[in-house]
């Protein structure tokens, strides 16, 4: 693939600090069986971190696949979510022992070693299934892209969302006449609402679940404003830090304030005083089959545009080919095929509150009937990624070493002003740090689309 092989040993030395104790152990929760399925004369061996409601609803799909590619048996295995996946796959694409598909996050594709620890995908082949690049949003298609190969078939994008009780803003004059929250374009406006939300909400409940404690969401909440207010990470060769503190400080300043106005009850349980009665909550959109389940009266949003732009923070899960010495033949080829057939079958995927990333499937009436989906499907035009480096991603070093200071400013213990000087410090040093899996700077590991 153009770039050294990368053994156990090596891999297992330089990966040291990403959690690897612990990580090799996985539930196998998937409907494959060990030998092939009756009449079946090729196998795919499928990795996938989908558990809960997501993993029942893959589970469902390929059973779909199953019946309708009786040729093909899929051994299905679920392993346990973040790092403990990510550390499992790259031994075993190190030791040319990894399965056929794989499942990671979008923004962990670029530190996995592309080209060493993944191999590309053919796009001739996917196109001969039905998946082409003009079905799909082209800065979400582009994220899997690296030095001018796909690396990453996109399956969805997952964004953070404004969950909103119907009910009660219907008592605060806050719906509009379409059933829906009304527009908010700035911070002013933004705690106009949360201030009449307050005086007709319950008693005793928070006004808004913002997970003030929690340094993932308080991250992709950070992420998600700092875009919106046009903030910048690093320059185009990743060599130089962007980051604009006075932009950062004014949106840790946004955060901090739904605490200092008392819209927010600290460490509450933000799902449960939603479906209790709290106006508001912001959550991934994970949570639309929690709340559906709860029978309640509720729409949901992309974060609200308070600094001007649209967007709203995504991440992607999407499909890998883990890297095989000698990948090729029937089994490649069925690969290709499953991914591309879940792609285009992911109508059932959208219930779980996810947004196929293949378009035409957007489109489709079925698509359009599903609430609150089809209130916040445009958040697929105006996502806010973290930057395309080794350390981003999903429970990637970014996250962990930025979201706790994000939660520092947010619950007080520390000054926005200064939680942003810190934060460009640490960016500094990671824009210079080695990735574990290759040995690359950020300004090393390629050119990116």
């Amino acid at each position: 693939m153009g770039r050294p092989g990368l053994n156990r040993r090596q891999l297992l030395a330089g990966i040291g600090g990403l959690t690897v104790a612990g990580s090799f152990g996985f539930a196998a929760l998937g409907t494959g069986a060990d030998a092939l399925a009756s009449g079946a004369d090729t196998r795919v061996r499928y990795w996938n971190l989908f558990s809960g409601g997501d993993g029942y609803n893959m589970i469902s799909m390929l059973d779909s696949f199953r019946a309708a590619n009786p040729g093909i048996d899929v051994k299905d295995s679920t392993l346990q979510w973040g790092n403990p996946f990510y550390t499992k796959l790259a031994m075993a694409a190190a030791g040319n022992r990894a399965p056929d598909l794989g499942v990671m996050h979008m923004g962990r594709v670029t530190g996995f070693s592309p080209g060493r620890l993944l191999d590309a995908w053919d796009v001739g082949l996917l196109a001969k299934y039905g998946v082409r690049e003009e079905d799909y949003n082209p800065a979400l298609w582009n994220r899997g892209v690296i030095d001018g190969k796909l690396y990453a078939l996109p399956l969805d994008i997952h964004v953070q969302l404004c969950f909103y009780r119907k009910d009660v803003l219907k008592k605060a004059d806050l719906l509009g006449d379409d059933g829906r929250m009304i527009p908010v374009t700035s911070t002013t406006e933004w705690f106009d609402v949360l201030k009449k939300a307050r005086k007709a909400q319950k008693k005793g409940l928070q006004t808004i679940g913002l997970w003030t404690n929690d340094q993932n969401f308080q991250w992709w909440f950070f992420v998600a404003y700092y875009t919106q207010i046009g903030g910048t990470w690093f320059d185009d060769a990743n060599t130089e830090v962007t980051f604009d503190t006075d932009k950062a400080t004014e949106v840790l300043e946004f955060l901090r304030r739904h605490v200092t106005d008392g819209y927010v009850i600290p460490g509450a349980p933000t799902g449960e005083q939603f479906i209790n009665g709290a106006p508001f909550t912001w959550e991934g959109n994970w949570s639309v089959p929690v709340f559906s389940g709860a029978e309640l009266d509720y729409g949901a949003t992309p974060l609200p545009p308070v600094f001007g732009e649209q967007a709203t923070h995504a991440e992607s899960h999407a499909f890998v080919l883990p890297h095989q010495a000698g990948r090729g033949g029937a089994t490649n080829e069925a690969a290709h095929r499953l991914a591309a057939y879940i792609v285009q079958h992911a109508q059932q995927w959208a219930a779980g509150g996810h947004i196929p990333a293949h378009t035409p499937t957007l489109s489709t009436d079925a698509y359009k009937k599903l609430e609150p989906q089809n209130e916040y499907v445009s958040a697929m035009d105006h996502q806010a990624t973290e930057p395309k480096v080794w350390f981003a991603g999903s429970t990637g070093v970014l996250a962990q070493d930025l979201g706790p200071v994000v939660v520092s400013s947010t619950m007080g213990s520390a000054k926005p002003d200064a939680v942003a000087r810190r934060m460009k410090s640490r960016l500094a040093t990671l824009l210079a740090s080695k990735n574990p899996m290759d040995g690359h700077t950020a300004a090393q590991g390629g050119a990116v689309a």
